[in-house]
């Protein structure tokens, strides 16, 4: 057996490495991967584990290059080891535990696609994930950049004017003088062909290409097909990286004209939906509409019916959170502000088409309250009350300070920034706030994660004491009907509360993570979310039931515990934070701040 040919521990299972040329997509898929249950991954893209080996660095090799071979191997891969053991993460970011079972190592790196041979060689069965791209996509988006000094690896290299970005390519020095944009073209060139040689020269089952245009288009598909290579479970969180590339492209497209008076033009394709026919029929029957709040995506989104067809109206506001109605109010919780808007019905008489809209909801105050993660928000006693979760406190608003503290539960010790048990829902019982949910019980910032699955909690406002314990991420805590209702989120269940003995009972099992409550009668009005953040919402009861979750508001038969219907997003919405009836109002409008409605409609005295 020869100094390199040893099998690296632990891992036991041999590593995958995602290589390509430059900005082929191989950062996107190791974040990709890295939601992945059976997946370690280095905890860096932008920069290869082989980055902490000094010997393999250009300066200790005379400036030739990143390339790196077989021959390489001698000198280079215990250390090359080590560097790769002491990069790597679990999805929860931590480091791996000796005694977890098989997984798999997942590392990338910009430079790796000049390193095939040298890997193959120190890490036996080792297998690669070429990132394929059309170089006309990547090549322009490499110059930019070189330009902006994006992702230099070598700050000063010797026959070079400036700081070189990106892996450093054989033969570079023959690029000095040439114009950024030769350069760029040529570097890519040269990158793609060698690691296209090197991969050729392995057997055919230790490599597959992953194709960054199927991946955008289509990441479902793409990411399944590459979980069963690797022997890794799929899971709906590992599409987020690729979601989130589709949002930027599509932020950066040039912005629509603006809509005459308070109207918008239909959602485009990334914000589709479908619904049961029996959803716009209860909306109908109910005279109603529905607000839905999705931060995610920054829209404030109204389901409303006419002619029995759903149509889904969306509004841009900065991380929309927890709503509240009262008296022709609708107060909305934002990343740093509450807004409150009002109904102004002579408003809603002049938009067009003529005699559609039967409220017009225009912004009248915003108060700043700074980032304190406002979640739920209720009227009780004349007063706007807010879950101030940052501060693990309900508070009230007034004209002198970002917030008042008025309640903080018995186990947190000091009221400063930093979501020590994620305080979250708000219940209001004859006028009065009566009860809140928590994820924990904990008064260190962020440590109610250690015990998300099982650790959250009911409390009693007045009383400051625990109602039910043991609750998986409880929220929307809700009075209807002379009883208490409750969401175990992290179970996807609809819960009904027993007061007496001290527990909940499921009335209904739902295919996401349940979030947002609203009634009507003996209809539950239900937010689910495909929770895709791993790190906060991975290894619940929910994702361990459903491999693929659904987002969108589902309804719910009270008295049979059914599913009657359902609004599904199904593209860029991902998540529902919170659910309001708008009750009697058919088909409302919500103006955007910039248009005439707003500009042109004024409040008297």
């Amino acid at each position: 057996m020869g100094p390199y040919d040893h099998p690296p521990v632990p891992p036991p299972v041999a590593p995958v490495f995602l290589v390509g040329p430059p900005l082929a997509g191989d950062g996107t898929l190791l974040a990709s991967l890295a939601h992945a249950s059976g997946v370690w991954h280095a905890r860096t893209a932008a920069r290869s584990f082989l980055d902490a080996v000094p010997e393999a660095d250009p300066a200790a090799r005379g400036y030739e290059s990143h390339r790196l071979t077989a021959s390489d191997a001698p000198a280079l891969a215990a250390a090359a080891r080590a560097a790769l053991q002491a990069a790597l993460v679990d999805r929860e970011g931590r480091a791996p535990d000796q005694e977890t079972g098989p997984v798999v190592p997942v590392a990338g790196g910009s430079r790796l696609g000049l390193c095939v041979p040298f890997l193959a060689a120190i890490f036996p069965g080792a297998r690669f994930v070429l990132a394929e791209r059309d170089g006309r996509e990547a090549v322009p988006e490499l110059l930019t950049a070189w330009r902006g000094n994006r992702l230099v690896t070598v700050a000063e290299l010797p026959g070079w004017t400036g700081p070189w970005s990106g892996p450093l390519v054989p033969g570079w020095r023959e690029l000095a003088g040439a114009p950024l944009e030769s350069v760029a073209a040529e570097q890519w060139r040269i990158a793609d062909t060698l690691v296209r040689e090197d991969l050729g020269a392995l057997d055919a089952d230790r490599w597959v290409a992953a194709d960054h245009a199927r991946l955008i288009a289509d990441p479902r598909a793409e990411l399944r097909r590459l979980c069963e290579w690797l022997g890794v479970p799929y899971d709906q969180a590992l599409l987020s990286p690729f979601e989130e590339v589709r949002r930027s492209r599509r932020s950066a497209a040039p912005a629509p004209a603006p809509a005459p008076a308070a109207s918008s033009p239909e959602p485009a394709s990334p914000f589709a939906s479908a619904s049961t026919a029996s959803f716009p029929q209860r909306l109908g029957a109910l005279g109603s509409s529905l607000l839905i709040s999705t931060y995610q995506t920054g829209k404030l989104v109204c389901a409303r019916e006419r002619d029995g067809a759903l149509n889904t109206h969306f509004r841009d506001f900065d991380k929309p959170m927890g709503m509240a109605l009262a008296d022709g109010r609708l107060c909305l919780g934002t990343r740093t502000e509450v807004w409150d808007l009002r109904d102004m019905p002579e408003v809603a008489a002049r938009l067009a088409p003529p005699g559609t809209h039967d409220a017009c909801y225009l912004p009248r105050n915003r108060h700043v309250t700074g980032d304190i993660a406002v979640h739920e928000m209720a009227f009780a006693e004349g007063e706007l009350w807010l879950v101030a979760t940052a501060f693990s406190c309900l508070a009230t608003l007034d004209a002198h300070h970002s917030f008042v503290p008025r309640w903080t539960p018995p186990f947190i010790s000091a009221l400063a920034p930093g979501d020590r048990c994620h305080l979250n829902g708000m219940a209001v019982v004859d006028d009065r706030v009566r009860y809140v949910t928590a994820l924990g019980t904990t008064d260190e910032p962020g440590t109610w994660r250690e015990r998300k699955a099982d650790g959250g909690v009911l409390l009693d406002v007045p009383s400051s004491e625990t109602v039910v314990a043991g609750l998986s991420m409880p929220h929307s805590p809700r009075w209807h009907d002379g009883r208490l209702w409750v969401l175990e989120s992290g179970r996807g269940e609809l819960c009904l509360v027993d007061l007496e003995r001290g527990r909940t009972e499921t009335v209904a099992e739902l295919p996401g993570f349940t979030r947002g409550l609203a009634f009507a009668g003996t209809t539950a009005f239900v937010g689910l979310s495909q929770i895709r953040e791993s790190s906060t919402f991975g290894d619940l009861p929910l994702t361990r039931r459903l491999q693929e979750r659904m987002s969108g508001v589902w309804m719910v038969d009270l008295t049979r515990g059914a599913i009657d219907g359902f609004l599904r997003f199904d593209d860029l919405v991902q998540e529902v934070f919170d659910v309001a009836l708008l009750a009697g109002k058919r088909w409302p409008e919500v103006a955007d701040t910039h248009s005439s409605a707003v500009a042109t409609s004024y409040v008297l005295p």
